[in-house]
């Protein structure tokens, strides 16, 4: 006689429901009010990770996520499990990462009587979250459902979810789960209204540049974007989120931009002789104050992507509602080879920036850069922290494919890449990860050293130890200001690698680095390679 399953509860369907929707992992640190929850979960097949700060936690499922392309999740507890987790969170809206936040939350019965842990997760989040509901037996399904849609319509965010711990043990009064539905675009076509002028335009401009955001190199669009940029010779510039839309090693790829005033007195130059700039996937989050109004005549700026801005950050004189993949291959069956910019303008740009950044030193950062691009070769996966050492990266890195350099762009938080590495490794555990940080920022999130460790994932650590925190004490030079804050003590960082069960070493060769990051590809526990050098090596980087 067969044995009967046993009747669902509450938190199966809420676990059965995240599965149907793509969600395979889960991040956080466990409190009793989520203790069945994460036992619904394993049973669905979602793996939950501990991990040693909220925080990190959200940015790790922003990590799985991006590599995925599905939303993932973050568990955390009540109160302060909620509360540690306000900066992964806030990074995941500027971010645009579908992440599921649910936290536990005191039942219902005790809650107004009952004070301690207790504060209004739903009024905590309200400015950061596009959504947030509290769960219940009849409609969990229904309401997760919910919230996931929510999350992955564009621009895509996170959402929240309440649970409380009676809820989630309770009996489901029903069996009934929801798949997510098909989504189907209707693709454009040469004889849409909105292609037919754009391609008039195109074929009127001389001198059209093609400015690409994240959006675009979501919609895995890149092959689309350097058929166009050829046939009509259009220099590429991206986001640091878009950097790879097209190998930046092309001809008419000019890098990412948004940070680096060397490289805007290159670019921005470039677009204001440009007669046609089309904006594809551009979300201007993405870049900094010198980009607030890159046109002067906003009637040549054309915008191209799935939402309505809601920005003042630059005002474009069209906007085209589109896929921007769709769009792109209609655009292209629209036009004819007609090459543009017959000055040679864009490969003198191109040089220039060559140039500008250009390895002069046998050792320090633009050193570090030049080697580790090789070690990644054309399938790697670098994360890079914010700092000094970001900035420079970014613009030297030649990224060969896109969303293979990750980064917090939008909201630029600390701590951020090593959590961004291990998600993106928990997701594809097949692909080599390299985490860049400072000093500064390795000291911020140290503990999820440990996470590498339980997680038995092969991460390669690369530091820039620089003992500062460098680009504030730049910012206070540049404003004539002394340095006040930025000095850091000099960490035995290898030493610590080796604590938390890893191999660390501290270089201060090119020579050791390469052979350092050479090993590390072999080694099967995670590797902190600490690349010594003074902070005054940035010193013009950018």
């Amino acid at each position: 006689m067969s044995q009967s399953r046993p009747p669902d509860r509450v938190a199966d369907i809420v676990a059965k429901t995240l599965r149907a929707h793509q969600v395979r992992h889960a991040f956080g640190v466990p409190g009793g009010e989520v203790v069945t929850l994460i036992d619904a979960l394993q049973a669905a097949g979602i793996t939950f990770n501990l991990t040693r700060h909220e925080t990190s936690a959200a940015i790790m499922a922003a990590g799985a996520s991006t590599i995925s392309g599905n939303p993932e999740l973050l568990v955390t507890t009540v109160g302060p499990g909620l509360a540690n987790a306000v900066n992964g969170i806030a990074d995941a809206v500027q971010e645009r990462v579908p992440l599921v936040v649910i936290s536990g939350i005191v039942d219902r019965g005790t809650r107004a009587r009952y004070t301690h842990q207790v504060i209004d997760h739903a009024q905590l989040l309200r400015p950061l979250v596009k959504a947030s509901f509290e769960i219940e037996p009849e409609s969990a399904a229904s309401t997760v459902a919910r919230a996931l849609a929510i999350a992955t319509t564009q621009p895509m965010g996170p959402v929240h979810l309440d649970l409380s711990p009676a809820v989630a043990a309770s009996l489901s009064p029903s069996a009934f789960i929801p798949e997510a539905p098909k989504r189907f675009i209707t693709p454009a076509s040469v004889t849409d209204p909105g292609v037919r002028l754009l391609a008039e335009r195109v074929r009127r401009a001389d001198r059209p540049v093609l400015l690409v955001g994240l959006e675009t190199a979501r919609s895995q669009a890149g092959p689309a974007i350097q058929h166009l940029a050829e046939t009509i010779g259009a220099p590429v510039i991206t986001t640091y989120k878009a950097k790879g839309i097209i190998p930046e090693d092309h001809p008419l790829a000019l890098g990412g931009a948004g940070l680096s005033p060397l490289a805007d007195k290159i670019l921005l130059p470039l677009i204001e002789k440009a007669d046609l700039v089309l904006a594809f996937g551009y979300d201007p989050i993405e870049m900094r104050l010198g980009w607030l109004d890159f046109v002067s005549d906003q009637t040549k700026l054309v915008d191209i992507s799935r939402t309505l801005p809601d920005h003042g950050m630059h005002h474009a004189g069209m906007w085209i509602s589109a896929e921007t993949r769709s769009m792109l291959q209609a655009l292209n069956d629209s036009l004819v080879e007609r090459k543009g910019w017959t000055g040679g303008e864009p490969a003198e740009a191109k040089a220039a920036l060559d140039r500008v950044f250009s390895t002069k030193d046998a050792w320090g950062p633009h050193a570090i850069v030049d080697h580790l691009n090789e070690a990644a070769g054309t399938d790697g996966l670098v994360t890079v922290d914010s700092g000094a050492h970001r900035i420079l990266l970014s613009q030297k890195w030649s990224a060969k494919t896109p969303l293979s350099l990750l980064q917090s762009a939008g909201f630029c938080t600390m701590n951020a890449a090593l959590p961004l590495a291990i998600g993106a490794k928990v997701a594809d555990p097949t692909r080599r990860v390299f985490a860049v940080m400072g000093d500064g920022g390795l000291e911020m999130g140290i503990g999820e050293l440990a996470t590498l460790r339980d997680l038995n994932l092969p991460v390669t650590i690369v530091l820039f130890q620089d003992r500062s925190l460098a680009l504030i004490a730049m910012k206070q030079a540049s404003a004539g200001l002394a340095p006040a804050g930025v000095a850091l003590g000099e960490t035995d960082f290898a030493a610590v690698a080796f604590g938390f069960g890893g191999y660390g070493v501290n270089v201060e060769t090119i020579d050791d680095f390469r052979k350092e990051l050479e090993a590390a590809g072999r080694r099967k526990s995670f590797s902190l390679i600490a690349c010594r050098f003074d902070a005054s090596a940035y010193d013009g980087a950018f």
